[in-house]
């Protein structure tokens, strides 16, 4: 169902097309531009909050500067999509985040006005830094270069190490645009937070941020004396936030705001006059997240992402099915860890800036002093959780699997290289969906399984979940002082009674799910569900699949590998991850280690990337869901009667 664009927004193909627009139209266009994506994300679900909280925003950067031969580059892409509606997409923007369609995030493939490709969180500055350079080096002077990052996203190390490089290369063309809105999914923690707080609330700042912009709206009629009144401004602006010095000041960054950014008029004229503005400069725009859509600005973690709803009424859909259906996975992790805790005072439980997304917020509230947000930070919160297992603590360390990534170093050097038993638990590990390659989990088994001193497992269902999480935690298991990392899917598990009394796993022990005679699949994790379900289908075409749940990617069941290789030549492995280093690479590892040579297929994630989709869309697409499997089975045993 395609949405229809308000009388300005149908004439903006291009920002080339805003820019032919009169000031005193861009209010109508904002409105107009807001009320699209409501609309369409209503009826196609999305990202929501971000992107209206960024609408005046969006439409004074493309009106003031010459984009794309100016750079602007969004931290993350939540807030991009009034960006992808005003840059040539708004008659394709329905097809947002499904699969075959626009991206949910700006992709330097996907348009030119994309300058970056981003998902993760925090890398704005860096490459509007690096760009900026890359300019100068190139003899381009005049070229701007525009990182637009969330508060949530300020808090990331990453963009510190930016903004210090960016304090000392004077010449860097680099506009920052700090978009403060207290949240990023969650609201946001830490000190930072507090900070801008204080200079958002503190009544001496905002006289002196009044007087700032008055003279900065009157810098036009100065010529070239604007320079010196621009310099006197800076040095009123240092120590006047609450009586201490400007964070930002302090890192060589001229700093200017907090400025209302749903102001669509002030907000054009200070960027004009930035924009002449040397060197590396930051601007404080102060939003709202959900603007314009009531019930998003009250809840605004339950509207970043809604899904399908009611624009009117603002009910979200939801399946209304009579039947119990299964929990989600992150569910199972929040209630089971709690459960843990209340036997185990040792717990605590840890995550970047992701509560709700991980559930570990279940945690937060029945246990609020030892449950800890650490903000976007994972490195941090990787060598925060292996400092609390120095003291004898069992911290479960919940991070998204793609974005582990981020703390890769940490979970080697300061987790595994120590010997400390932290319990890694990767949520959105294999195909993440509608969010694509940014948020795909496709390498934590390979990534992790070469380390030392770390166990790698994934259950193949909630029961099994609170197993492995229960057995983490057994003092047993964590005086042998391995790292524990348990991987899981997004989205619902497989068992609707699955409270069951927790059990503990021997580590490295696989188990037999079905006797078999033509060929023996082994899979790792959820997707075991789907072979068990391609399994049942060659059983009725009178076929005998035996069928292995591995458990453990590290160490492996090499007593239960023996049985399948005496037995079968013919194998196949199914794991949601990459083959490249993956599960099924292990099992060859171990057939060429122990000398057996059966024929071995592997199905998982492909060397390539992979777009978004539906879970089921990609696992169909890269040949391992459940027919994918099916057919791989029958090709399988073809070749075996031809070579018979």
């Amino acid at each position: 169902m395609l949405v229809t664009p308000g009388k300005l927004l149908e004439g903006v193909q291009t920002p080339k097309d805003l820019r032919k627009l009169k000031k005193d139209q861009l209010p109508q266009l904002c409105d107009e531009l807001r009320q699209y994506i409501i609309d369409t994300v209503s009826i196609h679900g999305g990202h929501f909050g971000a992107s209206l909280g960024v609408v005046e925003l969006t439409a004074a950067l493309h009106y003031v500067f010459n984009t794309p031969s100016d750079k602007l580059i969004w931290d993350v892409g939540h807030q991009a999509y009034g960006h992808k509606i005003l840059t040539g997409r708004r008659d394709r923007f329905y097809t947002n985040r499904i699969y075959g369609g626009i991206s949910g995030f700006p992709k330097i493939s996907e348009s030119e006005y994309d300058a970056f490709g981003v998902g993760h969180s925090s890398t704005s500055i860096s490459a509007a830094l690096g760009m900026a350079m890359g300019s100068l080096h190139n003899g381009d002077k005049k070229a701007q270069h525009i990182a637009v990052i969330g508060d949530g996203a300020m808090t990331a190390g990453m963009a510190f190490e930016a903004m210090n490089h960016a304090g000392s290369l004077k010449d860097a063309n680099l506009l920052i645009i700090l978009n403060d809105n207290c949240m990023s999914i969650d609201p946001n923690v830490g000190a930072l937070r507090e900070y801008l707080t204080d200079i958002t609330t503190s009544k001496s700042y905002n006289k002196v941020k009044d007087e700032v912009w008055n003279l900065l709206g009157k810098m036009s009629t100065f010529g070239k004396s604007a320079r010196e009144i621009v310099s006197k401004i800076e040095n009123s602006l240092k120590g006047a936030v609450t009586g201490n010095s400007n964070l930002f000041e302090a890192l060589n960054l001229r700093y200017f705001g907090p400025i209302d950014g749903h102001d669509i008029d002030h907000l054009v004229a200070v960027l004009e006059d930035l924009k002449n503005i040397p060197g590396p400069k930051i601007l404080h725009c102060i939003t709202k997240k959900g603007k314009g859509y009531g019930p998003a600005e009250k809840d605004q973690t339950k509207w970043h992402a809604p899904g399908l709803f009611d624009k009117v009424t603002g009910e979200i859909k939801k399946s209304n099915s009579p039947i119990p259906q299964p929990p989600k996975y992150q569910d199972v992790f929040g209630h089971t860890l709690v459960e843990l805790a209340e036997k185990n005072d040792k717990i605590v439980g840890v995550t970047p800036a992701m509560p709700s997304g991980s559930s570990l917020n279940i945690m937060m509230k029945a246990m609020p002093d030892r449950a800890f947000d650490v903000a976007i930070a994972e490195q941090h919160a990787v060598t925060f959780s292996a400092g609390m297992a120095t003291k004898g603590l069992v911290a479960y360390c919940n991070i998204y699997s793609t974005f582990m990534q981020r703390a890769y170093d940490q979970v080697i050097h300061d987790v595994c290289l120590q010997g400390l038993p932290v319990v890694f638990c990767l949520d959105r590990a294999g195909f993440a969906g509608a969010d694509g390659p940014t948020h795909h989990g496709a390498y934590d088994l390979a990534y992790m399984r070469c380390i030392p001193n770390m166990i790698v497992s994934a259950p193949m269902n909630e029961e099994e979940l609170r197993n492995l999480m229960y057995t983490a935690q057994l003092p047993k298991i964590q005086n042998d002082k391995n790292a524990f990392t348990i991987r899981y899917p997004r989205g619902k598990g497989v068992m609707v009674d699955w409270r069951r009394p927790l059990q503990e796993i021997e580590i490295g022990k696989g188990r037999k799910l079905k006797n078999g005679s033509d060929l023996a699949i082994l899979s790792i994790g959820h997707i075991g569900n789907q072979a068990a379900e391609a399994i049942e289908k060659l059983e009725k075409e009178g076929l005998e699949i035996a069928h292995y749940d591995l458990r453990f990617v590290k160490p492996l069941d090499e007593k239960m590998l023996h049985e399948v290789f005496q037995q079968f030549d013919k194998v196949i492995t199914v794991e949601d991850g990459c083959l490249m280093g993956g599960t099924g690479t292990a099992v060859m590892e171990f057939m060429a280690d122990q000398g057996y040579s059966a024929k071995l297929k592997r199905l998982g994630i492909p060397d390539r990337l992979v777009e978004h989709g539906e879970q089921e869309e990609l696992q169909a697409e890269c040949g391992f869901d459940a027919e994918g499997i099916r057919l791989a089975c029958l090709e399988m045993l073809v070749e075996k009667k031809l070579e018979a």
